[in-house]
């Protein structure tokens, strides 16, 4: 019997962000486990699709045989509650969530209430929701009354990397990565670092720079307008040998999120053995290993720059918790692990 069902993503799965990365891995170890997977392309824009490209989603879901299971990414899956409505009628459906789209940073009140709306009634017609993280259910659960039974997580995996080596210049190198858009609270971290000016540092953003034009520039206005230029490098999104290279030469990885459903960029920095400071946001705490990090209240650029001042002045404490981060790099989740409950949550469906 061949296990097969379609998997619906909104756009270019190249994309380079963390859930496009997440959904490319599932399906390729799913491919691996012996599933045919049909990935269908619902079109740009998401979750603010223009009427053309909500049609043209519709249509290519309708085109799906009834009967077959379709997984659908949350970005899109939120923002069509009607079409999946009509669609649970002939086809079991699992939404597959990386966060809620309404805590997404840099909305107004009134996106977030809509997108809140429209998500809390698509995901009515889910007949199974995956979640990131344990984090991510516990929101699906309190803010949009989808019953824990209903929940499978299927956490990142992380695959073995060689470990940081860090830097031997007496240059602290920080290394930051994530896509350039509010959420990941770039502005903060350029903000707390501008405090520290004094300290020998130097800070390499690697994320696609393409998704938020608005935040990019500001984020550009900030680090010349804080005389960081020279110490800040915004490299936009790189290719993994490259970002391979970049963790490898850095001391510590750092990032400012205001919220993370999960958080891959933090796994990988340890998986490299590398020393974290970030926040208390959304899953970062269940991601990072304790002793593997500094985390603070996000949106606080002064306890974030005394977390920086103590992993860029102490190197003892540096390596105290790269120590922590090798020794947790073995213990996350492999991607494999993570297909396999990716697939038995396809199975309990369909």
């Amino acid at each position: 019997m061949v296990r097969r069902f379609a998997f619906a993503v909104p756009g270019d799965l190249a994309t380079p962000t963390g859930g496009y990365a997440y959904d490319r891995r599932m399906i390729a170890e799913l491919e691996r486990l012996g599933w045919q997977v049909d990935v269908v392309d619902l079109g740009d824009g998401f979750p603010w699709p223009s009427d053309q490209t909500r049609a043209r989603a519709w249509g290519r879901l309708s085109d799906i045989p009834p009967g077959r299971t379709i997984v659908i990414d949350g970005l899109a899956f939120g923002v069509l509650p009607e079409a999946v409505l009509q669609l649970r009628v002939e086809n079991p459906l699992i939404a597959l969530v990386h966060h809620p789209l309404a805590l997404e940073a840099g909305l107004s009140m009134q996106q977030a209430n809509i997108l809140r709306s429209c998500e809390r009634a698509a995901l009515t017609a889910a007949r199974l929701v995956i979640a990131n993280s344990a984090e991510t259910a516990r929101h699906l659960t309190s803010d949009y009354a989808v019953a824990a039974d209903r929940i499978a997580i299927a956490c990142p995996g992380t695959d073995l990397a060689p470990m940081a080596q860090g830097s031997s210049d007496g240059i602290v190198r920080l290394i930051s990565v994530g896509a350039l858009v509010p959420r990941k609270g770039f502005d903060v971290l350029v903000a707390a670092l501008a405090t520290l000016a004094e300290l020998p540092w130097h800070l390499t953003i690697a994320g696609d720079a393409g998704r938020d034009r608005g935040t990019a520039a500001r984020l550009a206005a900030d680090i010349a307008g804080l005389n960081l230029t020279d110490r800040v490098t915004v490299t936009g999104a790189v290719p993994p040998e490259w970002l391979s290279e970049l963790y490898t030469s850095a001391d510590a990885f750092v990032l400012a999120s205001r919220f993370e459903g999960y958080g891959m960029a933090f796994s990988e920095a340890i998986a490299r053995g590398l020393p974290v400071v970030g926040t208390t946001a959304g899953a970062i705490p269940e991601t990072v290993p304790k002793g593997a990090g500094l985390l603070v209240p996000p949106d606080d650029a002064a306890a974030l720059a005394a977390a920086l001042r103590q992993v860029i002045e102490h190197p003892g404490e540096r390596q105290r918790m790269a120590g922590a981060a090798r020794a947790a790099a073995h213990s996350l989740p492999t991607w494999q692990d993570s297909a396999k409950l990716f697939a038995r949550a396809i199975e309990a469906v369909a």
